[in-house]
Parts: C-alpha cells; sequence; structure tokens
C-alpha cells in the first residue's frame, strides 16, 4: 500500500493530506471534546496534563528523531551505493580501451546490456519492491566471461585486465547492496511505535485547557502539523527507490556510459 501510494501520488499531495488531515483531525477532535466538557477551558488539570505532556512528547520525540535519521541515513547509502556501481561500471568502460578491439567490442556489448537492464527493467522493479536478481543476471554474467576468456599479452593490459576484474568484481558487490537495499523497510514495531505514538501524543493535547478557544486550536494545530510533517518524512523515507525523494538511475547514463545510451 505504502509503495502504491508513493508511486502515485507527489509528495506534495502526501504532505496536503498527512499534515492537512492530522492537524483537521485534531482541531476537530479539540473542538468536540472542548464542547462536551466545557470544564476544560478553566485548565483545572493543566499540570498534571502538561507533566504527562511533557514526559510523552520528549520520548516520541527521540523515538521518531532516531527512525527519521536512520532513514534519512539509509536513503543517503543507497545514493552512495548506486553511484559507487555505476562508477565501477565506467572505469570498466574506459580500462576496456586498452584492450584489442575484438575483446573491447564484446565487454562494452556486455557493459551496455547491463547499465540498459539495470534502468529500464530492474529499476521499475525495485520501485514496486520487487528487485529481481535475474533481469541483469545474463548481461553481468557475459562480461566476467570476456574477461576470464581474455588472456593479457603485454605488461600493460595486464594492468588494466586486474583493474577491470576487480572492479567488475565491485559491481557485482553493489549489485547485491542495492538489490538489498529495494527491500528494506522500516521493522514493523518500529511503524507501529512511530504511528501509533502520534494516536496517544495529540488526543493529550486535547486535554490542556486554554481560555480562548483560538488559542487552544493553535497550540494543538502546531503539535498536530509538526507530527503529521514528521511522520510524512518517516513514510517517504521508508522506500530509498519509491516517490519523489527516492534514488535516481542517472548515473548509469551519465560520463563513460553515456555512450551506451547514445547508440
Amino acid at each position: 500500500m505504502s509503495l502504491w501510494l508513493l508511486n502515485h501520488f507527489s509528495t506534495f499531495t502526501l504532505a496536503l493530506v498527512s499534515v492537512g488531515g492530522t492537524v483537521a483531525l485534531a482541531v476537530a477532535g479539540s473542538v468536540l471534546l472542548r464542547r462536551r466538557y466545557p470544564s476544560l477551558a478553566r485548565g483545572e488539570h493543566n499540570d498534571m496534563v502538561g507533566v504527562t505532556l511533557g514526559m510523552f512528547g520528549a520520548i516520541y520525540g527521540i523515538i521518531l528523531a532516531f527512525v527519521i535519521v536512520t532513514l534519512w541515513t539509509q536513503l543517503d547509502n543507497t545514493q552512495t551505493i548506486v553511484a559507487s556501481e555505476a562508477t565501477d561500471a565506467a572505469l570498466i568502460a574506459r580500462d576496456a580501451a586498452a584492450f584489442p578491439p575484438g575483446v573491447r567490442a564484446e565487454l562494452d556489448t556486455a557493459l551496455s546490456g547491463y547499465v540498459h537492464a539495470v534502468v529500464e527493467d530492474q529499476w521499475p522493479r525495485m520501485r514496486a519492491g520487487q528487485p529481481s536478481y535475474g533481469a541483469t543476471e545474463t548481461h553481468l554474467k557475459s562480461a566476467f566471461e570476456v574477461l576470464q576468456a581474455y588472456d593479457p599479452k603485454s605488461p600493460r593490459e595486464e594492468v588494466f585486465y586486474e583493474e577491470a576484474v576487480t572492479q567488475l568484481n565491485d559491481v557485482a558487490a553493489q549489485r547485491r547492496a542495492r538489490l538489498n537495499m529495494a527491500e528494506q523497510e522500516l521493522p514493523p514495531l518500529l511503524q507501529a511505535l512511530a504511528f501509533g505514538g502520534a494516536l496517544v501524543l495529540v488526543p493529550l493535547t486535547f486535554l490542556y485547557g486554554m481560555r480562548k478557544l483560538r488559542i487552544q486550536l493553535l497550540f494543538v494545530a502546531s503539535v498536530a502539523g509538526l507530527i503529521g510533517f514528521s511522520l510524512l518524512l518517516v513514510f517517504v523515507l521508508d522506500r530509498p527507490f519509491a516517490g519523489d525523494l527516492s534514488v535516481s538511475p542517472a548515473p548509469y547514463q551519465e560520463g563513460a556510459l553515456a555512450q551506451y545510451w547514445e547508440r
């Protein structure tokens, strides 16, 4: 469900629904409770409610901060993995220039097929939360077979050959890491804690009575808006390959790899 929402609605739309909806529900709940219990406006229980709000708010704030920082770090790590994989593939393409024309052509064909498969086949699968090794396996295997069958004829070729083999191994490792990242999501218990905590904290603000209704609604709306925006961040950062803030496949189409998209 979360992947469908991220892939079919913009972050701005999700923000309007999540933040606006949270604020609207909080304001409506506060007004209804105040009408049901007019004595709340006198603030007779503000001391107790204030202490409870402070305690719950501090605990919940720490939890949300931890979750958001963790998810942002995960997104940053995913971008690094993608950039590293594309860089290694680009270096292989450059090193191939030192090999005989036949070997270079075969390696270029394998690399071209690989980057096209990553962008055109594997990326949509990752956006849908269904990554597949098979989408690029044939092309990666072809690149390995080209290098395994080639016997360098000079010290110069040996240097570039060793570099190409190392970089191809790195591509395989980064591919595995990238696909693992595509399957990552916030554990259910943390999801329940992050979203369930809002169901506890926001209603508590209804109990903090103020004489003027406008001031109380401003207080309730501010807390609800902050919580709604924080939960929006948790939602959009949880999936690094889905939504407007997702990792881009652009590195596979730039630099030395751009030649494979011009043909």
